[in-house]
């Protein structure tokens, strides 16, 4: 892949996105992806602690699951104050549902509501959700409108520019978006036959952008504080959004702005991914989530790359029986180096 670059201060300090009398202030100008059984409460807040992130979106969430089950509301779309800004993302792929849906969002607090028109899974696809409403203008039309109609909130939406290469339709959408109330679009450069492969195409985000008056923001191929610089340059968006970099790297937000502001900025030492490590997992342990476990082996895979001997740590922890087991295999590994 060609290396993009640019200088720190194509880095905006902040952006907004606004309805009417209400507005979410993005300061930094950055956002937070949603990732299914990634972004849950506990990730967010541990990601809030770390700094940096302009505004952060919940795991995806079924827009019938919502209005029919109390209990996936409280198990996606619960939060805590210290998360806000905080927009909740929603699927689904009828207007008359996802407009109550929206409503039930706006009721529980939230600053914004996103609908994801970008997740490629394809038992979300089968049921016309996520990537496969790009396929459908007219229905989205529709949406757009319906949910407009039912929300003072701000209403955003996250998409990918089209099916395949031979379907793109990432302006046309962003243009019917804007004109039926939407207040921001953030534009994962790949179609959805793409997935998560190959190079995202950031010329698409500039033709988003210029197609449009709102703000833009950009998602995909940022790794590094100099990527979000390239392709603030490259596009003209108003921000990036940053998914599975997070994961794997939950600091990248801090140096992004760090990098903005000095030209530089600070990669973790093994001390801090011991702190970060063990502070997950007993946020983790104190919220008693389902599948904790699960996500404490999950979450070892990313946050001890970069570690040495983190192979031995993943291993361990794959092993562990119990959370408890998995949190002494963490606190046993880091002990001798911290303690030296």
């Amino acid at each position: 892949m060609a290396e993009r670059r640019a200088t720190p201060d194509a880095l905006p300090a902040a952006a907004a996105i606004r309805h009417g009398d209400r507005g979410v202030p993005v300061q930094p100008a950055t956002i937070l992806a949603p990732m299914s059984g990634i972004t849950d409460t506990v990730f967010r807040q541990f990601l809030r602690g770390l700094g940096g992130c302009g505004l952060i979106m919940t795991e995806f969430t079924s827009s019938e699951g919502l209005i029919r089950s109390e209990r996936v509301a409280r198990r996606y779309l619960s939060f805590a104050e210290s998360e806000r800004p905080i927009a909740a993302q929603l699927f689904g792929s009828d207007p008359a549902v996802m407009a109550e849906a929206a409503a039930l969002v706006q009721q529980m607090g939230f600053d914004a509501v996103d609908l994801n028109l970008g997740c490629p899974a394809k038992k979300v696809v089968k049921c016309n959700g996520g990537s496969g409403l790009l396929r459908d203008l007219p229905l989205l039309g529709r949406m757009f409108a319906a949910i407009r109609a039912a929300v003072r909130i701000p209403f955003t939406v996250k998409f990918r520019a089209g099916w395949d290469d031979q379907h793109l339709v990432h302006a046309e959408l962003a243009r019917m978006a804007e004109a039926e109330g939407v207040n921001a679009l953030s534009l994962h450069a790949r179609t959805r036959a793409q997935g998560y492969s190959g190079q995202a195409q950031w010329q698409w985000i500039a033709e988003v952008k210029q197609a449009v008056r709102i703000p833009v923001f950009g998602n995909g191929d940022v790794r590094r504080p100099e990527d979000a610089a390239a392709m603030v340059a490259a596009t003209g968006c108003d921000g990036v959004m940053i998914g599975r970099a997070a994961a794997a790297n939950p600091w990248i937000f801090r140096q992004i702005e760090e990098y903005r502001q000095t030209g530089r900025y600070t990669l973790p030492s093994d001390a801090d991914r011991a702190e970060l490590i063990l502070r997950y997992f007993r946020l983790l342990l104190a919220e008693s989530l389902p599948g904790t476990l699960g996500k404490m082996k999950q979450f070892a895979a990313w946050f001890t790359h970069g570690v040495e001997r983190g192979g031995d740590l993943r291993q361990a922890i794959y092993h562990s029986r119990s959370e408890a087991q998995a949190l002494e295999q963490v606190e046993a590994f880091f002990a001798a180096p911290l303690a030296s």
